[in-house]
């Protein structure tokens, strides 16, 4: 009965983090059952992660500009624009592709800070100044793509960063023939560094007598995560292992949860979030704080935009459509609160999954289309409603 009043009390004091958890797991069982298992196989999985990769980045970006209770409409088109730019760089300019990356990541944080700029200083309602951009840039993707419609992209190492996966070069071939051992490597050495992260949290926690998980519940979620981890592994690895978009993002989230959980920056971000007239008086300077999530998002979303465009391997008119309500969607339903000041990264990547799981699923069993919008839908607004109903439990 302890173990079962534990879990009952974690579960309750956390229900706003583990929420989202317990719908993907529920959405991932029941398309597996729905489609005999070809959900859960080792193409489909990695394919899912793939097309998740670009609105993930997005979604990281859009939890901190909700965080501080403001939102960007432009990133959308903006990325289907910066795609496009990169095409024409590569295709017709015939920049080199390290150029064109850096150059297209720096417009991106030019953009993020135009946007900014009357948020901050005009204080110009965020909604309103990013519909602008909205506006703006889905008439830039015409224009540079007026010429001929769609632009192939014949570069192979770019092309590689949306459809290539990392090489095994380990070079073990008698042992597990057919699995790629380099992901099975990198996913044990991740369940490693996180129990090791956990840990070491927990020790420090109880160093300044804050509350922790109970020992039992503590070691249950070590288990049931790394298990989960070592289960995509292994998916992964019966195909062709860890693709470059899940590395890169892997890393983007790695960056941004240290920065907002690490970090003098993540902290202001935070106290803006929960009251900017209070953060203002205490010292943080709220102008800047805007400047540099603007910023962040502006990078995110040229990153997205290659990340696209590299998957279609072309830039096309319709790059970019729907994609700012799809990371919207994403960090609401990975527990970003509507009200500011509550939301983690981490649980906008899960978001994130649990929209394109839908899509997925969806498509696999043949669902029309009409009706998956419907359903995407209906589950945006299950979990904003959930963010009122348990905003007072927990951040």
């Amino acid at each position: 009965m302890t173990f079962l009043s534990n879990a009952q009390k974690v579960l309750r004091q956390n229900i706003r983090e583990y929420g989202m958890y317990i719908a993907l797991f529920v959405i991932m069982t029941i398309f597996t059952i729905t489609t005999e298992g070809v959900f859960i196989s080792s193409r489909n999985i990695s394919n899912l992660l793939n097309q998740t990769g670009y609105i993930a980045v997005l979604a990281v970006g859009m939890t901190l500009i909700i965080v501080i209770r403001h939102i960007d409409l432009s990133v959308g088109f903006l990325a289907g624009f910066l795609g496009a730019i990169c095409a024409i760089a590569l295709v017709f300019w015939k920049l080199p592709l390290l150029v064109v990356i850096i150059m297209v990541l720096a417009l991106g944080i030019v953009a993020g800070l135009i946007t900014a700029f009357p948020v901050a200083h005009l204080k110009i309602p965020s909604f309103v100044a990013s519909l602008a951009g909205w506006l703006i840039y889905r008439g830039a993707i015409l224009l540079a793509t007026m010429g001929t419609g769609t632009i192939i992209i014949p570069n192979d190492t770019f092309n590689a960063i949306g459809n290539g996966y990392i090489p095994d070069f380990l070079g073990i071939e008698n042992f597990l023939p057919g699995v790629h051992k380099l992901t099975l490597v990198l996913g044990l050495v991740g369940i490693v560094l996180f129990i090791m992260g956990e840990i070491n949290n927990r020790r420090k926690k109880q160093a300044y007598n804050f509350e922790v998980l109970p020992m039992d519940m503590f070691i249950l979620k070590l288990v049931f995560i790394s298990l989960l981890v070592g289960g995509v592994t292994w998916i992964l690895a019966g195909y062709n292992g860890i693709s470059w978009t899940v590395v890169i993002m892997l890393i983007v989230t790695a960056i941004y949860h240290f920065v907002t959980t690490q970090t003098v920056l993540g902290r202001h971000i935070y106290a803006i979030g929960g009251n900017p007239e209070a953060a203002e008086l205490s010292g943080i300077n709220v102008k800047k704080i805007i400047y540099v999530v603007f910023g962040s998002m502006g990078l995110l979303t040229a990153l997205s935009g290659i990340l696209f465009t590299s998957r279609l391997q072309s830039a096309t008119t319709t790059a970019g459509s729907l994609f700012e309500m799809d990371a919207i969607a994403a960090a609401y339903v990975g527990g970003v609160s509507a009200a500011g000041g509550v939301g983690k990264v981490i649980g906008s990547i899960v978001g994130a999954l649990v929209m394109m799981s839908l899509t997925n699923g969806m498509n696999l069993m043949g669902i029309d289309i009409s009706l998956q919008y419907i359903v995407r839908g209906a589950v945006l607004v299950a979990a904003v409603i959930f963010d009122v109903t348990t905003r007072g439990r927990g951040k």
